[in-house]
Protein backbone atom coordinates (compact mmCIF):
# COMPACT_ATOMS: atom_id res chain seq x y z
CA UNK A 1 0.00 0.00 0.00
CA UNK A 2 1.12 3.14 -0.96
CA UNK A 3 0.13 6.59 0.95
CA UNK A 4 -0.64 9.40 -1.91
CA UNK A 5 -1.07 13.23 -0.93
CA UNK A 6 -0.76 16.42 -2.46
CA UNK A 7 -1.87 19.89 -1.56
CA UNK A 8 -3.63 22.22 -4.33
CA UNK A 9 -0.28 22.74 -6.32
CA UNK A 10 -0.03 19.41 -7.01
CA UNK A 11 -4.00 17.65 -7.07
CA UNK A 12 -3.78 17.30 -10.64
CA UNK A 13 -0.50 15.55 -11.26
CA UNK A 14 -1.53 13.37 -8.00
CA UNK A 15 -4.64 12.25 -9.84
CA UNK A 16 -2.46 11.15 -12.89
CA UNK A 17 -0.01 9.58 -10.15
CA UNK A 18 -2.91 7.66 -9.14
CA UNK A 19 -4.60 6.36 -12.29
CA UNK A 20 -1.11 5.48 -13.39
CA UNK A 21 -0.84 2.90 -10.07
CA UNK A 22 -4.38 1.81 -10.83
CA UNK A 23 -3.03 0.95 -14.39
CA UNK A 24 0.23 -1.15 -12.64
CA UNK A 25 -2.44 -2.92 -10.52
CA UNK A 26 -0.47 -1.36 -7.66
CA UNK A 27 -2.71 -0.59 -4.27
CA UNK A 28 -2.59 3.44 -2.67
CA UNK A 29 -4.45 5.33 0.06
CA UNK A 30 -5.38 8.88 -1.03
CA UNK A 31 -4.54 11.38 1.50
CA UNK A 32 -6.37 14.40 -0.21
CA UNK A 33 -6.39 17.08 -0.83
CA UNK A 34 -9.58 16.00 -3.41
CA UNK A 35 -9.73 19.41 -5.36
CA UNK A 36 -7.78 22.43 -6.25
CA UNK A 37 -9.28 24.65 -3.41
CA UNK A 38 -6.31 26.06 -1.47
CA UNK A 39 -4.74 23.88 1.60
CA UNK A 40 -1.63 23.97 3.62
CA UNK A 41 1.26 21.76 2.73
CA UNK A 42 2.56 20.32 5.84
CA UNK A 43 -1.26 19.42 6.47
CA UNK A 44 -0.90 16.81 3.64
CA UNK A 45 2.51 15.84 4.61
CA UNK A 46 2.17 15.20 7.94
CA UNK A 47 -0.61 12.98 7.41
CA UNK A 48 1.31 10.59 4.45
CA UNK A 49 4.77 10.75 6.28
CA UNK A 50 2.96 9.74 9.47
CA UNK A 51 1.69 6.64 8.14
CA UNK A 52 4.90 5.88 7.06
CA UNK A 53 6.84 6.61 9.96
CA UNK A 54 4.13 4.64 12.19
CA UNK A 55 4.66 1.98 9.53
CA UNK A 56 1.04 1.91 8.31
CA UNK A 57 2.51 1.92 4.51
CA UNK A 58 5.65 1.25 3.28
CA UNK A 59 5.76 3.96 0.88
CA UNK A 60 4.27 7.34 0.48
CA UNK A 61 4.09 10.03 -2.45
CA UNK A 62 4.08 13.50 -2.13
CA UNK A 63 3.07 16.45 -4.45
CA UNK A 64 3.39 20.39 -4.20
CA UNK A 65 3.48 23.02 -6.23
CA UNK A 66 7.55 22.75 -6.19
CA UNK A 67 7.96 19.87 -4.67
CA UNK A 68 10.11 21.51 -2.14
CA UNK A 69 7.70 22.30 0.73
CA UNK A 70 5.93 18.51 1.41
CA UNK A 71 9.54 17.52 1.03
CA UNK A 72 10.74 19.71 4.05
CA UNK A 73 7.39 18.88 6.22
CA UNK A 74 8.17 15.16 5.56
CA UNK A 75 11.16 14.89 6.75
CA UNK A 76 10.82 15.90 10.06
CA UNK A 77 9.06 12.34 10.76
CA UNK A 78 11.70 9.40 12.27
CA UNK A 79 12.56 7.22 9.56
CA UNK A 80 10.91 9.55 6.76
CA UNK A 81 13.05 9.31 3.72
CA UNK A 82 11.45 11.95 1.62
CA UNK A 83 12.95 12.50 -1.83
CA UNK A 84 12.23 15.69 -4.27
CA UNK A 85 13.29 14.13 -7.83
CA UNK A 86 12.93 15.54 -10.92
CA UNK A 87 14.23 13.69 -13.62
CA UNK A 88 14.97 10.10 -14.02
CA UNK A 89 18.41 10.16 -12.69
CA UNK A 90 17.30 11.07 -9.64
CA UNK A 91 14.40 8.83 -9.37
CA UNK A 92 16.24 6.12 -9.79
CA UNK A 93 19.25 7.53 -7.22
CA UNK A 94 16.31 8.01 -4.21
CA UNK A 95 15.98 4.26 -4.66
CA UNK A 96 19.02 2.92 -5.14
CA UNK A 97 20.97 5.16 -3.13
CA UNK A 98 19.12 6.66 -0.22
CA UNK A 99 16.16 4.27 -0.05
CA UNK A 100 13.68 7.11 -0.09
CA UNK A 101 10.57 5.65 1.44
CA UNK A 102 8.43 8.40 0.32
CA UNK A 103 9.07 10.32 -3.32
CA UNK A 104 8.32 13.88 -3.78
CA UNK A 105 7.56 15.89 -6.92
CA UNK A 106 6.92 19.23 -8.03
CA UNK A 107 3.16 19.13 -9.49
CA UNK A 108 3.58 22.80 -11.29
CA UNK A 109 7.08 21.22 -12.27
CA UNK A 110 6.41 17.53 -13.90
CA UNK A 111 4.13 16.99 -16.60
CA UNK A 112 1.44 14.31 -15.60
CA UNK A 113 3.19 11.90 -18.46
CA UNK A 114 6.81 12.54 -16.58
CA UNK A 115 5.71 12.60 -12.91
CA UNK A 116 3.90 8.51 -13.59
CA UNK A 117 7.36 7.91 -15.42
CA UNK A 118 9.46 8.87 -12.42
CA UNK A 119 7.30 6.95 -10.04
CA UNK A 120 7.23 3.67 -12.39
CA UNK A 121 11.79 4.15 -12.21
CA UNK A 122 11.05 5.08 -8.47
CA UNK A 123 9.11 1.67 -7.97
CA UNK A 124 11.09 -0.51 -10.40
CA UNK A 125 14.22 -0.08 -8.69
CA UNK A 126 15.53 -1.78 -5.63
CA UNK A 127 17.89 -0.50 -2.65
CA UNK A 128 21.78 -1.35 -3.03
CA UNK A 129 22.47 -1.45 0.66
CA UNK A 130 26.16 -1.71 0.64
CA UNK A 131 27.92 1.65 1.40
CA UNK A 132 24.51 2.97 1.26
CA UNK A 133 23.40 1.36 3.99
CA UNK A 134 26.07 2.91 6.06
CA UNK A 135 25.34 5.89 5.23
CA UNK A 136 21.31 5.78 5.99
CA UNK A 137 22.75 4.18 9.43
CA UNK A 138 24.55 7.54 10.38
CA UNK A 139 21.09 9.36 9.02
CA UNK A 140 18.93 7.42 11.71
CA UNK A 141 21.79 7.95 14.24
CA UNK A 142 21.27 11.82 14.37
CA UNK A 143 17.59 11.37 14.22
CA UNK A 144 18.03 9.53 17.51
CA UNK A 145 19.91 12.43 18.94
Amino acid sequence: MIAVGSDHGGYELKQAVCEYLKSRQISYEDYGTYDTESVDYPDVAAKVADAVSKGVVKEGILICGTGIGVSIAANKFPGVRAALVHDAFTAQMAREHNNANILVMGGRILSAAEGARLVGIWLDHQFEGGRHQNRLSKISATEQK
